[in-house]
């Protein structure tokens, strides 16, 4: 195998997992099917990137490799060069919104602050 295909299916395999686990897509397609997906087991599956990738990395595994031993170590390989790849780049997603609302009491004192200076003694005829 040229490492050139190497590449070209590590760089598959992290599109297509990427795509799946963390993109909207085009008009919210792959957000519809995460919420499709439920909390689940296929669920689950979409949103682990590492449990993803190795499934992903199946077929390109099985189309690249020459025989049986080829194939199978193809498998964990290009998932562990997506996974590389995730690792590299860096997260754009929002941090999710906090469960806890918050909220400040208001205080009465200021009791920290310096005492607000009058007109008078600033412009300096309280001496």
């Amino acid at each position: 195998m040229n490492f050139y295909w190497l590449t070209l299916a590590i760089l598959g395999v992290w599109r297509i997992t990427h795509l799946l686990n963390a993109e909207d897509g085009p008009w919210d397609i792959f957000v519809r099917l995460r919420q499709l997906a439920g909390g689940g087991g296929w669920g689950e599956l979409l949103d682990c990137f590492y449990c993803l990738s190795l499934w992903v990395a199946v077929p390109f595994a099985c189309g690249l490799g020459d025989g049986w031993t080829e194939k199978l170590l193809l498998w964990p390989a290009l998932s562990a060069g997506s996974i590389l790849l995730e690792r590299l780049t860096p997260d754009r997603r929002e941090d999710p919104p906090s469960r806890v609302d918050y909220f400040e009491i208001p205080e009465d004192s200021d009791a920290l602050l310096r005492p607000k200076e009058s007109a008078i003694s600033s412009a300096g005829l309280n001496k």
